[in-house]
């Protein structure tokens, strides 16, 4: 099984998981050995899910022994499997340190999406997110974030008795901000998009970030991928409090960069996350601003972005609860009335806690969140009663 081998192998050598395709050449290359010989390995690591040199039989020997003396491919070690009464599944991995992480595999009938985390916590503190509220431990190395894909794809393949591909969509929204681990998300994900990696469109990997603005202009020039925007409010007061990267980052900002994106991006949108907080952000006046705000950037009257309402998944430190189902569908209504695309999250995983915002893994905190979070007011939240069904969940 993939990432079986972790405890068997020399923490002194290069994990070579670490490595995208032009990293793992320049690696051989430093053995002596010619770019062909990179690929071959690359396809056996990746392709076929192979951790054991002896068993790539189109390898020389030579190479083979050098490879054992000066390289491991390491995933990571499972510590526990949880399967969802609607097929979900849900990873707890060890990271070292005390720390675990979380990845969500999500099967549809059309696809089947990996949701993953790409640091052990998150620094953000995003008010309603469970991952925020633990802190921040590390980064995970991009060899990290590529064994959770490495794990579960090959994993998956045997669970389903299946030669071919089963995970079609990756997701960056597990725990951490990617952005803020650039350096290593970049080489994970071109191992994903890789042709002889996993051969994923850049369609399908999504990275979702909270709005750090320098970080979503790096990523369009080097590295374009589908990008989910954690948008939340309609207004920086608003999102001051729900996302305090805001302060740094404000809205203007945030949405010029999103327009300066979608000239590289594999889609003509941007999807913006917001997640229905009872009392909070779901009023119709919030769904309002809202289509005023998409208004004001939008050029020539296209239709530039996407919205993704999210069921609030509650936790008991967060002091939120979730907006009612009625007060989801009017507020829908109101930008599907505007001609702005709109869907409504449907919860997947809800009873292993592997729903949108439960991930929470075991962090050992760095930045006393815990205390920062308890100095923060709460908020009052309004009952509120609407009726409209009119919009579908997707």
């Amino acid at each position: 099984m993939p990432g079986a081998i972790a405890s068997r192998v020399d923490p002194m050598t290069v994990n070579l998981l670490d490595y995208d395709l032009d990293g793992l050449t320049r690696f051989c290359e430093g053995l002596g050995e010619k770019r062909y010989r990179a690929v071959q390995l690359f396809r056996w690591m990746h392709q076929k899910g192979a951790s054991n040199f002896d068993d790539m039989s189109d390898l020389a020997k030579s190479l083979r022994e050098k490879l054992k003396v000066a390289a491991r491919v390491e995933g990571l070690k499972p510590i526990s499997q949880h399967i969802s009464s609607d097929g979900t599944i849900k990873w707890l991995f060890d990271v070292g340190g005390g720390n675990a992480i979380e990845t969500v595999f999500i099967p549809e009938e059309d696809r089947g999406t990996l949701c993953i985390s790409s640091q052990a916590g998150c620094a953000i503190g995003c008010r309603f997110c469970s991952t925020g509220h633990q802190g921040f431990s590390r980064n995970l190395k991009a060899g990290e974030i590529v064994a959770q894909l490495w794990f579960a794809e090959h994993f998956l393949r045997k669970h389903f008795q299946r030669d071919e591909r089963v995970i079609s969509n990756v997701v960056m929204m597990g725990m951490g901000e990617p952005l803020q681990n650039y350096g290593e998300v970049i080489p994970a994900l071109r191992v994903m998009l890789d042709d002889h990696g996993y051969g994923l469109s850049r369609r399908r990997v999504t990275v979702s970030t909270s709005g750090i603005v320098p970080k979503m202009d790096l990523l369009a020039e080097q590295c374009p991928v589908a990008l989910a925007v954690s948008l939340h409010a309609p207004t920086d007061a608003l999102r001051d409090d729900l996302v305090p990267l805001n302060k740094k980052y404000p809205l203007d900002e945030l949405m010029q960069a999103c327009d300066r994106y979608l000239e590289h991006a594999p889609r003509d949108f941007i999807t913006f996350e917001y997640c229905m907080l009872a009392g909070v952000n779901d009023q119709l006046e919030h769904a309002q601003q809202l289509v005023q705000l998409v208004r004001r950037y939008a050029s020539a009257g296209r239709v530039w972005c996407k919205f993704n309402l999210i069921p609030f998944n509650p936790f008991p430190a967060s002091g939120l609860r979730c907006s009612a189902p009625q007060q989801v569908q009017a507020f829908a209504r109101v930008l599907v009335d505007a001609g702005i695309v709109t869907t409504v999250r449907k919860t997947r995983g809800e009873d292993i806690d592997a729903a949108c915002g439960q991930l929470a893994g075991d962090v050992q905190d760095r930045t006393r969140v815990g205390e920062r979070i308890a100095r923060q007011r709460n908020w009052t939240i309004k009952p509120v009663s609407m009726d409209d069904q009119s919009v579908k969940e997707t």
